[in-house]
């Protein structure tokens, strides 16, 4: 079978879909992760991000979604801890969605007391123990949390897999 070159646009129509999420993992000074309940979907508890902007790079994306979602003006270096790859969810989501989790860092009780919620996107902030939130979450959502958590503290980032979403 001979194969047949693509101009650029007709093999990218060839392969499959995907969007992307960025966000920045914090924690408070007593290593405590540092999250926000959402008012989208199952998976109530997240970091601050979000979803890729057209032009936009993972670390941008982070450091815009986490300002637009708290306030925090992130102004550090990019520091990546772990990439998500979620399979496509049938009609509910219907392309792969990659992930990018940054290390934002600690944040003091000031920086803390001081992050402005989105009320439209986010009910309430928590700081709580690896064990609080494993109550908290769903189990596939606080193993990520876990793989993250550990990816910073052992200083090697984590590649993860998730089935399907919703």
């Amino acid at each position: 079978m001979a194969k047949t070159w693509l101009p650029p646009a007709e093999y990218i129509a060839t392969l499959p879909r995907a969007t992307a999420y960025a966000c920045l993992y914090f924690t408070d000074t007593a290593g405590r992760p540092f999250q926000l309940r959402s008012v989208y979907g199952s998976e109530a508890w997240q970091w601050p991000g979000g979803n890729m902007d057209p032009g936009e790079t993972p670390w941008e994306t982070a450091v815009r979604e986490c300002h637009e979602e708290t306030g925090i003006a992130y102004d550090g270096e990019p520091r990546l801890l772990g990439a998500h790859f979620l399979a496509p969810c049938g009609e509910d989501w219907p392309a792969n969605h990659i992930g990018f989790i940054f290390d934002g860092g600690m944040l003091d009780d000031e920086q803390i007391a001081a992050v402005v919620l989105d009320p439209e996107e986010h009910t309430e902030y928590r700081v709580c123990t690896l064990a609080e939130w494993e109550r908290e979450m769903t189990p596939r959502n606080f193993q990520r949390l876990a793989h993250i958590d550990r990816a910073r503290r052992e200083g090697a980032a984590v590649y993860l897999e998730t089935a399907a979403f919703i």
